[in-house]
C-alpha cells in the first residue's frame, strides 16, 4: 500500500449556527470530499452529538474538546486510522449517543416499531440531528416519525441520500409531519 498523506481538512460552522442556518448539509458536503486518511475538524457551538452517530454509521470516530462555554472542536476520522487522533478510546464519545437520548425516547425505541418526535420549536440543526440520530438507533422496518416547524428540506435530501422512504404530511398550520421508514 502507498503511504497515505494525512490531511486535515476544518470546517467552522458557529456562523451558521449563530444566525440559525442550517449546516448540516455543508457537514455532509464535506465529509463526502474526504479522503479515507484525512482528519475533519469541525468547530461548533454546542457538541453535535447525533452528528457523532451518523458519521460512526459512516465509519468515523471522533474526540471531542470544549474550547469554550459556546466552542466545541470535534476531530473525525475514519476508524482505520483512529492512531491519528492520539487517543485510544476514540469511539467512546460515539458509544454514548444513545445514553444521551432522553429515557422516554429510549423507551420507545424500545416498546415500539415507531418513534415519535416533536421537533418543533428546536433551532436548527438540532431537528435534523435528533432526526437522524432516531433513524440511527431503529431497526430495519421501523418508522421514525416526526413533527416539524416546517418541511425538513436537508432532511429530505439526506433520505433521499440514505435511500428511506418517506412521506411529507404538510399541515394547514405551516407545520410538517414526515413518517421515514428505516430499510
Amino acid at each position: 500500500m502507498n503511504q497515505q498523506t494525512t490531511k486535515i481538512v476544518e470546517l467552522d460552522v458557529r456562523p451558521h449556527l449563530t444566525k440559525k442556518l442550517e449546516p448540516f448539509q455543508l457537514i455532509m458536503d464535506t465529509v463526502k470530499e474526504l479522503e479515507v486518511g484525512d482528519i475533519f475538524v469541525l468547530h461548533a457551538t454546542f457538541k453535535p452529538t447525533p452528528l457523532l452517530g451518523v458519521l460512526k454509521m459512516k465509519g468515523f470516530v471522533n474526540k471531542v474538546e470544549r474550547k469554550e462555554k459556546d466552542h466545541w472542536v470535534v476531530s473525525f476520522v475514519n476508524k482505520k486510522y483512529k492512531h491519528l487522533l492520539d487517543i485510544e478510546e476514540s469511539s467512546l464519545d460515539v458509544e454514548l449517543v444513545s445514553s444521551a437520548l432522553s429515557s422516554d425516547e429510549e423507551a420507545i425505541a424500545r416498546e415500539s416499531k415507531t418513534i415519535s418526535l416533536d421537533n418543533r420549536g428546536l433551532e436548527p440543526p438540532q431537528p435534523m440531528m435528533r432526526t437522524l440520530a432516531a433513524l440511527d438507533r431503529s431497526r430495519p422496518g421501523d418508522r421514525v416519525s416526526i413533527h416539524n416547524d416546517r418541511v425538513p428540506v436537508f432532511l429530505i435530501e439526506e433520505l433521499n441520500r440514505l435511500g428511506c422512504p418517506f412521506i411529507v404530511d404538510e399541515q394547514l398550520d405551516g407545520t410538517a409531519k414526515v413518517t421515514i421508514h428505516k430499510v
